[in-house]
């Protein structure tokens, strides 16, 4: 979207919405006093602890601490970026959603390309459907009815058919003003490198389209009907489809049950619709490629657990080992992974109509846990009675475990290991920490921030006294993104120029970025704040900093962030011309842009350093 959302139409959207209405149409809420109460939807519990005040216009779950506005709702529930739950308020209640700089042009023209990429998609997946009914798709609809899929399972997954032409949808789209280069960039017409001519990419095919968490078409997969290579075919990466992003069937998923607890990943659309057809509808696919960190992220973000299904054979295991590593720094608490192993030769697709139902849904129950299936693989091949191989499988194991976040699933897998080896615990964790990378001392605080009114002692002394050692709430760079999170009005103190936060380091980068921000829309919610960087590393930073209590009152904050900025300004000027040239050199490579001073400054330096 175009420009930045002013601050002023966020705060009259909310105050226009009701949270009550909004979360109670996706959650059973009852009346309790002044407030509603139900069972929360971010995490699983019996009783409720999830409440929602219709006076303070906010909610607050007792059981996991999920709380916030209608807007932060609508993003964690609905999974939504920020600019899409602002644009879903807006048109509950009637109204355009304004954005400073939007008669910007080339905004303009970003914005019409993306409305045109969304379209053209839509009408390609209408145009897919249109045509599976027709004479023409009698082998795809005998194709279907083979595979035991009925009406309302095609319908629900909308499922489609390419005809066999070379030109249909091209001739189709064309006619509706799509130009063939769009129809290219958006991947359903293929251009000969040679010749140049273009044609259908999906040709003879049944087609299944690819849908984002809010059901917009990204993308498409074709599977074959006759004996044509490749069987499956999907959209090549386009301006809005990313394979390595996108799940096949989680929207589905989610309409099925705002309520998911588990999702089991499988391998291909005929599995998940499969699936669908005997009533099991928490079934998503990777597209073509293997889990990636980023499909985990999304995963977690809707369920506590998820299930890889693979097959029985060594290729199977091999992609099982694969996923093992790369869902190990996701296992944080309350998160579960599991790996079923179907029998060889089977697919979730066979399988389910062999067995049925209750017995395929058995098999997902009785997966292995991941713990169980982390020994159970490193154990494979390896005679354990002999010195050598038990090493080797206790120094695989103490590997991946090192790749756990900190928490309850680490500490009862190094007992694990310890019980399945005989070696003491605290040598696997003394092993640990010597690859752990030591911590920094930090610079002290400057003078004119240290005892003053905004000092805040927990973040500088111990109890007894003494310095900490370097955290990143002791970060002087921190300190001033905390401030900033706790109180975003506090960057109208901000002088103008940022060359006091000019470092290369992450913490100088990120609040460069949320100065910027907040300049560029006015903001003074924290909350509005957070959910600009919501779903990125940024955010998680900036989420942590948030929770962390800010223990000085509200009238010290503007003092303290003042005297951290003349702190920053006096060490930039006792720079040594080394360390100053470092810096002027790193932003110049950075590709930021150095202002006429900076340019002068960095002539000179070179100057002396060449002398």
């Amino acid at each position: 979207m175009a420009g930045q959302i002013p601050q002023s139409f966020i705060d009259d959207l909310l105050a226009r919405v009701d949270v009550v209405e909004i979360v109670g149409e996706r959650v059973k809420l009852k009346k309790s006093g002044r407030n509603h109460s139900g069972l929360c939807p971010f995490h699983q519990e019996k009783s409720p602890s999830f409440t929602v005040s219709a006076d303070k216009q906010f909610y607050h779950c007792f059981g996991c601490g999920a709380h916030g506005n209608a807007l932060r709702f609508l993003m964690e529930y609905d999974k939504l970026r920020f600019p899409e739950a602002i644009e879903q308020l807006a048109s509950r209640v009637g109204v355009e959603v304004p954005r400073e700089g939007a008669d910007d042009p080339r905004a303009q023209a970003r914005e019409r390309k993306r409305k045109e990429g969304v379209n053209l998609l839509e009408m390609s997946a209408s145009f897919f459907r249109e045509r599976l009914r027709m004479p023409e798709a009698q082998t795809a609809r005998d194709y279907l009815e083979r595979r035991g899929l009925s009406a309302d399972v095609q319908k629900t997954f909308g499922i489609g058919y390419a005809p066999g032409q070379w030109e249909a949808l091209k001739q189709h789209l064309t006619g509706q003003g799509v130009a063939e280069a769009v129809q290219v960039e958006y991947g359903l017409l293929v251009q000969h490198e040679e010749s140049g001519r273009t044609y259908d990419r999906f040709r003879d095919r049944v087609v299944f389209p690819i849908r984002d968490v809010r059901g917009r078409t990204l993308g498409f997969g074709g599977r074959v009907l006759g004996d044509a290579k490749p069987k499956y075919l999907n959209s090549p990466e386009t301006p809005v489809f990313h394979k390595g992003r996108e799940l096949y069937g989680l929207y589905e998923a989610r309409q099925a049950s705002h309520r998911l607890e588990r999702l089991l990943i499988v391998e291909g659309y005929m599995d998940v619709v499969a699936l669908a057809q005997f009533d099991i509808r928490n079934a998503v696919a990777t597209l073509g490629t293997a889990t990636t960190e980023d499909h985990l992220q999304r995963l977690f973000r809707v369920v506590g657990e998820v299930v890889f299904c693979f097959d029985g054979d060594n290729a199977g295991r091999q992609a099982a080992a694969r996923a093992l590593e790369t869902v190990l720094p996701q296992m944080i608490d309350g998160r579960q992974a599991r790996f079923l192993f179907l029998p060889e030769g089977e697919d979730p697709d066979s399988l389910v109509r062999k067995e049925g139902r209750e017995a395929f849904e058995d098999r997902v129950t009785c997966a292995s846990p991941l713990s169980e299936f982390l020994f159970d693989h490193a154990a494979q091949g390896r005679d354990l009675s002999q010195l050598e191989s038990r090493e080797r499988y206790a120094s695989q194991i103490l590997a991946a475990i090192e790749k756990l976040p900190e928490g309850m699933l680490k500490s009862l897998m190094l007992t694990e290991l310890s019980r399945r080896t005989g070696v003491e615990q605290s040598r696997f964790e003394a092993l640990m920490a010597r690859h752990a990378p030591a911590p920094e001392e930090p610079p002290l605080m400057p003078p004119e921030v240290m005892g003053g009114p905004g000092f805040d002692e927990s973040i500088q002394s111990t109890p007894t006294g003494g310095r900490r050692r370097r955290t990143a709430a002791t970060s002087l760079m921190t300190r001033v993104l905390q401030l900033l999170v706790h109180e975003p009005r506090l960057a109208e103190r901000l002088p103008g120029e940022d060359d006091w936060c000019q470092g290369a380091d992450e913490e100088s980068r990120l609040c460069r970025d949320v100065i910027a921000l907040l300049r560029a829309g006015g903001y003074a919610s924290a909350q509005v704040l957070l959910m600009h960087f919501h779903g990125s590393e940024d955010g998680q930073r900036l989420a942590e900093l948030a929770r962390r209590e800010l223990l000085i009152p509200p009238a010290a904050r503007g003092a303290e962030l003042d005297g951290l900025i003349e702190y920053f300004r006096r060490r930039q000027r006792q720079r040594s011309p080394e360390e100053e040239l470092e810096a002027l050199l790193e932003k110049d490579r950075s590709g930021e842009r150095l202002s006429s001073e900076e340019k002068l400054r960095l002539v000179t330096l070179l100057n002396e350093v060449r002398g």
